[in-house]
């Protein structure tokens, strides 16, 4: 039975539902006064239905009374039992916690001060042992390599002229064990898929490749020693030389010639060749002995080691490469014939391994150089002479990676140029001293003068001069040697790609400004104000704010400047038409058509002609020049000032003999009437 039935079997009973249910029973059994005749009847058998109610009610009372007590009793009885559990469950608890702190391991955070365990003394012993057997073994792989090594150097000591291949066997022992090293190493990166390599293959790589410079060092201090006899580094006169230096010194280069030889066969296609470029040892033996004059000349604090003298240290290889020249190509060519290197040019070979000295010096001088753009310029300079210099001797630069990758020739200019950091500093000075070099131009008190005296030009100013048949200014020929300077500056560059870049950001912006100014010049003629003409400083040789406006455009000194501003457009132009038929810029040109990324360069500049307009149906090549849309746009700069001065000539003119015509076409009387009717007649 539930708690909510009992809760309601003990709830007291409702007295008026009771008495309603009698009113209700009354009222259906005695519905008429006839049936009063069983009212006795009813009665008897309610007072019995009463008793046994009353006796039932009795006996549930006292059910309840014991069932209530029963239920008292073993909730009691329920309840110590339940503390006793709970007691035992904590005691239970408690002794888990102990036991399960005493199974937590030594090296856990939460027990670091606790001793391990027997099993993690075991297993901790077997980890150590495991260790000192890798251990033993790597040691033994150590002392093993270093143990052949030595005997690899002690038996290259001990070797005599000539040289042999069983004079290396030591050292092919060497090179044997540390391939099988590899080998082993190898196979077990394969099994734990390690990227890198193992510290002992390095190691062992690293002992047999000195071991190998080892045994080249010791040939090639007899070498040293040989050289030292002949003069070296000095210019060689070999004939003169006696027997026995000339055989020392041919009997140590062929021992290192022979020496390559078997370094290339022991390795194959290993360390001796994915290096790229290698120099024959002799040569190297010769050029290192360059490189110690080298460093004391220009890599200490002598006063031959200056920053802005780049030329010095350039010029000591220059002369270096020539003096030996003959010394290359008639001895040491002659020893190579009969070697696996007689197909080497021994003396681009030297010239290849002395050609890194500049490229350190170099790299160590740049850095300094980058907030000197004076000091910059001329070293790239300087640079970029000793390649040409170069090649006119008939050698040819080696280009590195970085080279290849912005078509560069290669050469010691390249270690500047491939880096854009250092291109792009050279780049600016460049175009800062050109622009300060315009407006110093601009700026002159004689820019706009007409040069009158035929004395001073140059040769090749005449023939310019005699081309156009024009005097020009000051400024215009300024401008002109300006930017056959900066052609001279950056035309040995030789990538295309930075020749453009200079095109662009330095030439073409002097040209275009000049442009401007002779076209603002005409501006301010045409508007009459004096006050424009002030806002065009320079213009056309503008001298002073109060200068009457009326004098600076009438009159001869108004043709004058008229005549100025066509001069030098003229000028100019001649001198781009000429330009742009030079081998240089139809070059330049040519190499900008063909390739997409310097086209779309060239075709995003405003100044540079479209090659699209100008091509011709039946080749890919322009028909214009470089300079044709600047051209282009002085010729109609020089239109526009021909006609400003023949307007302003024939305005003044007609103003100048409207006086005249107003007198001759007034007569006073009929002779004079006559008179002015023939003389208008005549004129």
């Amino acid at each position: 039975m539930s708690s909510e039935k009992i809760q309601r079997l003990l709830e007291p009973s409702d007295v008026s539902a009771a008495h309603q249910f009698a009113l209700e029973y009354l009222n259906s059994s005695f519905a008429h006064i006839d049936d009063l005749h069983e009212i006795d009847k009813v009665l008897l058998q309610t007072k019995a239905r009463s008793s046994e109610l009353q006796r039932q009610l009795s006996a549930s009372q006292q059910s309840i009374d014991s069932l209530i007590t029963k239920t008292r009793v073993a909730a009691l009885a329920n309840l110590d039992t339940a503390r006793g559990l709970a007691e035992d469950r904590e005691s239970i608890e408690n002794e888990m916690t102990y036991l399960s702190h005493e199974l937590v391991s030594s090296l856990s955070p939460s027990k670091s001060e606790a001793s391990p365990t027997l099993l993690e003394d075991i297993e901790t012993m077997h980890r150590i042992l495991k260790e000192l057997e890798s251990v033993r073994a790597y040691v033994a792989v150590i002392e093993r390599t270093l143990t052949l090594s030595e005997g690899a150097v002690a038996q290259s000591r001990g070797t005599p002229s000539p040289l042999s291949k069983s004079s290396t066997s030591e050292y092919n022992r060497l090179s044997a064990f540390v391939s099988d090293v590899v080998q082993t190493c190898d196979s077990v990166q394969d099994i734990g898929s390690v990227d890198q390599s193992l510290h002992l293959v390095t190691f062992v790589r690293r002992i047999r490749d000195k071991t190998w410079l080892d045994i080249k060092g010791i040939f090639s201090a007899k070498l040293t020693s040989a050289l030292e006899k002949l003069q070296w580094p000095m210019p060689v006169d070999y004939p003169t030389a006696s027997a026995n230096d000339r055989k020392s010194f041919e009997s140590a280069f062929r021992d290192l010639i022979l020496l390559q030889e078997i370094g290339e066969n022991i390795e194959g296609s290993t360390n001796q060749t994915e290096m790229g470029f290698q120099g024959l040892y002799p040569l190297e033996t010769l050029a290192h002995a360059i490189s110690l004059r080298f460093k004391y000349h220009f890599d200490t604090e002598r006063e031959t080691n200056r920053l802005d003298k780049p030329e010095w240290y350039l010029s000591h290889i220059m002369n270096v490469a020539h003096d030996h020249r003959p010394f290359m190509d008639d001895v040491i060519q002659r020893l190579l014939l009969g070697t696996k290197y007689q197909r080497v040019n021994a003396w681009q070979n030297y010239i290849t391994l002395l050609i890194p000295i500049l490229e350190r010096k170099l790299r160590r001088t740049v850095p300094t150089l980058l907030s000197h753009p004076a000091l910059l310029a001329h070293t790239v300079y300087q640079a970029l002479i000793f390649d040409s210099n170069m090649r006119e001797l008939g050698y040819e630069f080696v280009a590195s990676a970085e080279a290849k990758k912005t078509e560069e020739k290669g050469g010691v200019s390249s270690v500047i140029l491939c880096q854009k950091e250092w291109f792009d500093a050279w780049l600016e000075g460049e175009k800062k001293f050109a622009e300060d070099q315009y407006l110093e131009i601009i700026s002159s008190s004689d820019a706009w003068h007409i040069v009158d005296d035929d004395s001073n030009d140059s040769d090749e100013h005449k023939l310019s001069r005699s081309i156009a048949e024009l005097k020009a200014t000051n400024s215009a020929r300024r401008i002109k040697a300006l930017v056959e300077q900066v052609t001279d500056r950056y035309s040995p560059l030789p990538s295309f790609a930075h020749r453009t870049r200079f095109l662009i950001h330095v030439q073409l912006p002097i040209l275009e400004q000049y442009y401007s100014r002779i076209s603002s010049s005409l501006d301010a003629f045409e508007t009459l104000s004096s006050a424009l003409v002030r806002a065009v400083p320079g213009a056309l040789g503008v001298e002073g704010a109060k200068t009457d406006s009326r004098k600076l455009t009438e009159g001869v000194e108004g043709s004058q400047r008229l005549c100025k501003a066509l001069l030098s457009a003229r000028y100019v132009e001649s001198a781009m038409q000429r330009w742009g038929e030079e081998e240089f810029f139809l070059e330049l040109w040519t190499e900008i058509n063909h390739r997409a990324a310097l086209r779309t360069r060239a075709e995003m500049h405003p100044s540079l002609p479209n090659s699209a307009d100008h091509q011709s149906s039946k080749s890919d090549a322009p028909e214009c020049t470089i300079f044709e849309e600047l051209i282009t746009q002085y010729t109609k700069l020089a239109s526009r000032a021909e006609d400003m001065l023949v307007s302003q000539v024939c305005g003044e003119t007609e103003a100048a003999l409207k006086p005249h015509f107003v007198a001759i076409t007034t007569p006073k009387d009929g002779s004079d009437a006559q008179h002015a009717h023939d003389s208008i007649a005549v004129a």
